[in-house]
């Protein structure tokens, strides 16, 4: 508007541009002035492109750990002045109900996604892939404590050795005296006596989402669209290794590096490693 002032009248600009006077003048004023944010952005623009498609709560909370004393609202607001954007998740799920095949468990777990130890209440689910032309599925088990991916399988095939066995897996980390709630959906594999048997065997507990609710296991849910913003959807991996080794990476970074609000900001190894020492 500056440079039309020229050939124009300044009442007529302000007219076609809906501005007030006194607000042309003020960001005239303000455009000569250093921006007293630079700073800041080199520092948020940091933030951003150390981790995998972060979104603001996760910037500021990088920012407060190196010493920055900033609003959430402020990291907001100068992300998108600087076109920082974490885009939304796509929701697609992959589906192991196939009706009542075997048993099925209550409900114990009922949305108490908090746990005061490690090693008390886990979730697990399956989700799927598209590789080129095949299907890779993911079988993780995470520790609701903390939000840490404790073991984890991935195959080809829905089957049932791909959920047997990152639960073997994980409960081949358990202490003595250790018994577990494990909360999935109804699932074939989870209604299976193969499941069943290594819970009992261990002394866990077996919990089951309602039928048709996904939100009564919305913590692992809530992990795979992490997984597919930030490490699937926006890559391209020709082979099925080349994305299961990237997978491995990713878990490796989840559990030790990323962020966690639920982790106060820390990463899930350094909250309990916190936890456990205080």
């Amino acid at each position: 508007m500056a440079a039309l002032r020229a050939e124009h009248r300044l009442t007529v600009l302000l007219e076609v541009a809906g501005l007030a006077r006194s607000t042309f003048f003020y960001h005239q004023a303000r455009a000569g002035r250093p921006d007293v944010h630079a700073e800041l952005k080199t520092a948020i623009t940091a933030a951003f492109q150390a981790g995998r498609r972060r979104g603001h709560r996760v910037v500021h909370q990088d920012l407060r750990k190196a010493g920055w004393r900033v609003a959430k609202k402020t990291v907001l607001r100068l992300m998108r002045e600087l076109n920082l954007a974490c885009p939304i998740r796509r929701r697609r799920r992959f589906s192991s109900y196939r009706g009542t095949t075997g048993e099925v468990a209550d409900n114990v777990l009922n949305r108490q996604f908090t746990a005061s130890a490690p090693n008390e209440k886990w979730v697990t689910d399956v989700t799927e892939f598209r590789i080129n032309d095949r299907k890779v599925y993911f079988s993780p088990v995470m520790d609701l404590f903390d939000r840490q991916i404790i073991a984890y399988s991935v195959g080809t095939s829905p089957n049932l050795e791909l959920t047997t066995s990152s639960l073997r897996d994980a409960l081949g980390t358990l202490k003595a005296g250790q018994t577990p709630l494990v909360h999935s959906d109804q699932g074939f594999q989870y209604q299976h006596r193969s499941w069943r048997t290594l819970l009992a065997a261990a002394g866990a507990t077996q919990s089951m989402s309602r039928k048709g609710n996904c939100l009564d296991n919305a913590v692992i849910e809530s992990f795979f669209g992490h997984v597919k913003e930030e490490l699937f959807h926006h890559t391209r991996y020709l082979t099925v290794e080349a994305f299961t080794t990237a997978l491995k990476d990713y878990i490796t970074w989840f559990n030790t590096t990323r962020g966690h609000t639920h982790c106060q900001g820390l990463s899930p190894v350094q909250y309990r490693a916190q936890t456990l020492a205080a």
